[in-house]
């Protein structure tokens, strides 16, 4: 059941948006598609309330609870970066609006610009813990281990992140 909401909040999350963005521009009520924009975190809210009785139940806690909270945890740390990509390209294509902002390419800027994306990864990640480690004290150290494996990933991905940032601020790629 568990895997089964976060695919759905997954689709129902790209069709706010697309619906959003249509409404925004397509026809014309932008209030009405800042209304659909901002329905985006309800589906994080159903999904962590579904997720949380599912344990009080007496579920074991397994896989799918840390995807549950991975899920979450990268929609808090990525889906409003998502969201204003997603707004800045329809505006353009659609609306007449100008053209997206491209990453910088070189030197100091692209590593900003890469600490700025790390610092997203690194706070869906931390997010994702956090709820993990909630998960954790609800249901007990001794039923923990699934939840405890995706912890360890989500702090894999904090590396991953800080040595991809930290190559273009040590090695930056300059222009030929």
């Amino acid at each position: 059941m568990i895997v089964g909401l976060i695919v759905a909040c997954e689709v129902a999350f790209w069709v706010l948006l697309a619906a959003g963005l249509a409404f925004r521009y397509g026809l014309r009520m932008p209030r009405v598609g800042l209304a659909l924009l901002l329905c985006e975190p309800l589906l994080e809210l159903v999904l962590f309330t579904v997720t949380a009785i599912d344990l009080r139940n007496g579920a074991e806690p397994d896989w799918k609870h840390g995807l549950a909270a991975v899920y979450i945890g990268f929609t808090v740390g990525l889906g409003h970066s998502t969201i204003k990509w997603a707004d800045a390209w329809v505006a353009h294509r659609f609306a007449g609006g100008p053209p997206p902002v491209k990453p910088p390419r070189y030197g100091t800027a692209r590593a900003v610009h890469e600490w700025k994306v790390a610092g997203r990864w690194i706070l869906a990640a931390v997010v994702a813990v956090v709820l993990l480690q909630a998960a954790v004290w609800y249901v007990g150290n001794g039923q923990a281990d699934s939840l405890r494996a995706w912890q360890q990933r989500m702090l894999w991905l904090v590396g991953i992140n800080v040595v991809i940032a930290g190559s273009y601020t040590l090695f930056p790629k300059q222009r030929r």
